[in-house]
């Protein structure tokens, strides 16, 4: 079994030399994907090309506002699809997407469905999810800049990573 830190080592082996970041000009195709939750967004841009009369993926690139995991899987999962059509692309299943990185912590398993709801935004836009999962409550900004609020009345106080809030 692969240990948090075997996990780390392939996250940081992937993460040296990220490929296929930015935005792809001329792109034919788009998809967005992510989470208010956890605050993840992974954005793809598709070029396909002829291949032996079928049409294939010549290029795929990212932008990624994540975590470290989200950004490895990305960057893995645009090279892997590489020369597949987009049926061969919507038929994988999010684990393998970046099959190099091993099992992911379960707490990391959303990373790989954000890049899968992210292809189907893109190859398949009709039945993709939602670009991003609706807000239900306010965000921290919301609060804080809400009109009526006096002004000057606001402290904010930083706390140091190792502090507990009670």
């Amino acid at each position: 079994m692969k240990t948090n830190e075997d996990y780390q080592k392939r996250i940081e082996e992937a993460l040296r030399d990220p490929k296929n970041l930015g935005e792809l000009e001329g792109a034919d195709a788009v998809g967005t994907a992510g989470s208010a939750a956890c605050g993840d967004m992974i954005r793809l841009w598709i070029k396909f090309k002829e291949q032996s009369g079928k049409k294939v993926i010549d290029k795929a690139t990212f932008q990624s506002f994540g975590c470290e995991t989200a950004i490895a899987v990305a960057s893995l999962a645009t090279d892997m699809i590489r020369g597949k059509t987009a049926e061969e692309v919507l038929a994988l299943s999010a684990e393998q997407l970046a099959p190099e990185l091993g099992p992911l912590p379960p707490v990391k398993i959303h990373c790989t469905q954000l890049v899968e709801s992210a292809l189907h935004s893109a190859l398949q836009p009709q039945s993709a999810p939602p670009a991003v999962a609706p807000v239900t409550a306010p965000s921290l900004l919301d609060n804080i800049t809400q009109p009526g609020l006096p002004s000057g009345k606001l402290k904010i106080i930083l706390l140091d990573e190792d502090e507990n809030v009670s």
